[in-house]
């Protein structure tokens, strides 16, 4: 399996990362968190690390360590518009449970 990027994510992506001056792509992540468990993790990478999986889609490149890879896998990544700004969508069939604010999930 693989994480998917819809054509707007990685429009986004691609222009963050020429904004920032530098880096290769999205660092994707999760952590504990919230009062779900999980939350999601996102900064520009500056470089590609040993234990990075690399997903790329319309030219911009998404990277997920291998400790946070179980929880995003099958993930698509949208970039969508909510109320009155963009913000980035999971669409992550690993999530269980979420809270009522959308901050955290379980798997």
């Amino acid at each position: 399996m693989a994480i998917t990027l819809t054509e707007s994510a990685a429009k986004h992506i691609q222009a963050q990362v020429e904004k920032s001056g530098a880096g290769v792509g999205l660092r994707l992540g999760v952590k504990k968190s919230g009062c779900s468990g999980f939350a999601y993790t996102f900064d520009i990478a500056q470089e590609v690390l040993e234990n990075d999986a690399v997903f790329e889609a319309f030219g911009a490149k998404v990277l997920i360590d291998t400790e946070s890879l179980p929880f995003l896998e099958g993930t698509e990544l949208a970039y969508v518009k909510e109320g009155l700004g963009h913000v980035f969508k999971f669409n992550n069939p690993n999530v269980k449970n979420q809270c009522g604010c959308g901050e955290s999930f379980s798997v």
